[in-house]
C-alpha cells in the first residue's frame, strides 16, 4: 500500500508541472494501471478490486470525454469523444462479464494511443523555447534564433545578462 501512495505522490507532483499534453499522458497512465490491475484482481477471483479498479478507469474515461474541446479541432474533438464512448462501453461490459480478453484489448487500445500522446509530447519538449528578457533589463533586444548557422560575421550575437 505505501509504494501506490509513493506512486500517487509522485503522479500528482509531476502532474502539476508538466504539460498540457503531459497531463493526457498521465490520465492515460492511470487508465492503464486501472485496467492492469484490475486484470490482477480478475486471475485472483477478486471480484471487489477488479469492480474498484474498472470503475475508476471509467471516471478517468468520462473526465477526458468532458474536457475535450469541440470549438477549435470538431473533427479531432469528434473522434476522440467516440472513441471514448466506445471504449466506456467495452469497460461496462468487461466489468459486467469479468472478460480477461476486453480488458486486455482495453490495455491496448490505451497503451497505443497513450504512446501517440507521449511522442506528441516529446515533440513538444524538444522544440526549442524562445529565450525572454530579464524583468528590467531595458530595451527589448533582438531574440537569438535557434540555428547557429545563421549568425553572420557582420551581426554580433545577442548577450544575455542578468
Amino acid at each position: 500500500m505505501r509504494d501506490n501512495h509513493a506512486a500517487a505522490t509522485y503522479q500528482q507532483a509531476s502532474a502539476g508541472s508538466g504539460s498540457p499534453i503531459g497531463g493526457v499522458v498521465a490520465l492515460y497512465d492511470t487508465i492503464l494501471r486501472d485496467f492492469r490491475r484490475a486484470l490482477a484482481a480478475l486471475a485472483a477471483g477478486d471480484v471487489e478490486k477488479r469492480v474498484f479498479e474498472i470503475n475508476h478507469a471509467l471516471t478517468v474515461i468520462a473526465h477526458l470525454r468532458g474536457v475535450l474541446r469541440h470549438e477549435g479541432a470538431k473533427e479531432a474533438a469528434g473522434r476522440f469523444d467516440r472513441f471514448y464512448q466506445i471504449t466506456h462501453a467495452m469497460a461496462l461490459v468487461a466489468n459486467a462479464h469479468a472478460s480477461r480478453k476486453s480488458i486486455e484489448e482495453l490495455i491496448d487500445l490505451y497503451t497505443s494511443l497513450r504512446a501517440a500522446w507521449n511522442q506528441a509530447d516529446q515533440q513538444t519538449l524538444v522544440q526549442p523555447q524562445q529565450p525572454t528578457a530579464p524583468v528590467g533589463a531595458g530595451s527589448p533586444r533582438p531574440l537569438p534564433t535557434t540555428d547557429p548557422a545563421s549568425y553572420s560575421s557582420e551581426a554580433p550575437r545577442p548577450r544575455w545578462s542578468a
